[in-house]
């Protein structure tokens, strides 16, 4: 008897799919080029020619055409008979005061602190050793603003398709104090601090990040550096973000912090997308490469991340979900 599953999607030819991910980075390549220099703001309602699309831009109308071309044959942008370009829904989110615009998160995966040090991996494969750090990527920031500016707002865009499934996947009324430790501009505890009004929050980040801060009521904004200065007192602790931006032995360091402020029995929730134990495409191992070649961290499987915590004074109690690619690691001060 056959068993097959006749719904089963029959196996990728081999061949092909070599070829196809040995020429991958070509689409996302075009896709960086294309929202850098902003042809999707050149598409009005009534679609665009090449020629437009080059005097809006400045770029050569030959090449973004076959650029667009590519593009367009994967959903991102509409090729018409004419040779016209309109949008897709994919193409709209490119466009730069489009709700929910992508343009800035593109943008930032291709420029020269992102896109450059997949150039190297080569290197950090053979020597097995990071080649840039978080450290490095931040004063890079520091030298390049307009390129910081990108990333700033590459994360507030990212922010707000994922904060709320984060929020409304845990319930954070217990906590009187809820720290945040390197939490950006307070973008997430502002949010949980709606959820919460009984609760205070404590936003613990750079300097020059917290002078960037909006203040809001009941959130105290503490400025400092989390491998020096020690972190306020609280009954939670937030850390979104932060520990797959370093090493096994930084992420020691952060999570040691972490455990010399808190008190016994407080709660500490990492919020990271989690590299799972199957086969199969996973965004997690895809992110994992991204910190790998730029910051020299890396995402964890929940086994890791379970025994980091065990051996800096905190037991993993449990891993909820969320709707995002986001899973919430929660553990206790023991």
């Amino acid at each position: 008897m056959d068993r097959r599953d006749p719904n089963a999607l029959p196996a990728p030819d081999p061949a092909a799919l070599v070829a196809d991910l040995s020429r991958a980075h070509i689409a996302a390549r075009c896709l960086h080029v294309i929202a850098e220099c902003g042809a999707a703001d050149a598409v009005g309602d009534a679609g665009a020619t090449p020629a437009e699309i080059a005097a809006y831009t400045g770029f050569d109308a030959d090449a973004l055409d076959r650029m667009l071309r590519l593009l367009a044959g994967h959903g991102v942008f509409v090729r018409t008979a004419e040779g016209r370009y309109a949008h897709s829904a994919a193409s709209q989110l490119l466009k730069t005061d489009e709700p929910g615009s992508l343009r800035s998160y593109v943008r930032m995966g291709g420029m020269p602190a992102f896109w450059d040090r997949f150039t190297e991996l080569d290197r950090t494969a053979r020597e097995g050793q990071r080649q840039h750090h978080m450290s490095s990527l931040v004063e890079y920031f520091a030298a390049h603003p307009e390129e910081a500016a990108i990333f700033n707002a590459a994360m507030v865009s990212k922010s707000r398709a994922v904060l709320p499934a984060v929020a409304a996947a845990y319930d954070f009324a217990p906590y009187s104090t809820i720290v945040d430790v390197g939490g950006g501009r307070g973008h997430l505890l502002k949010l949980i601090l709606e959820r919460a009004p009984n609760a205070k929050g404590v936003l613990f980040e750079r300097p020059h990040v917290i002078e960037d801060t909006q203040p809001a009521q009941r959130l105290e904004l503490v400025g400092g550096d989390f491998f020096v200065d020690a972190l306020p007192a609280g009954d939670l602790y937030l850390l979104m973000d932060l520990l797959h931006d370093w090493d096994d032995a930084d992420a020691a360091r952060i999570l040691a912090a972490v455990r010399r402020a808190a008190q016994p029995r407080s709660r500490l929730l990492i919020i990271e997308t989690l590299v799972p134990e199957t086969a199969g495409p996973h965004f997690g191992k895809t992110l994992d490469i991204i910190m790998l070649a730029v910051t020299g961290g890396r995402e964890r499987t929940e086994a890791q991340h379970a025994a980091l915590l065990t051996a800096f004074g905190f037991e993993l109690t449990r891993v909820l979900p969320t709707e995002s690619q986001y899973s919430l690691v929660e553990a206790v001060a023991v």
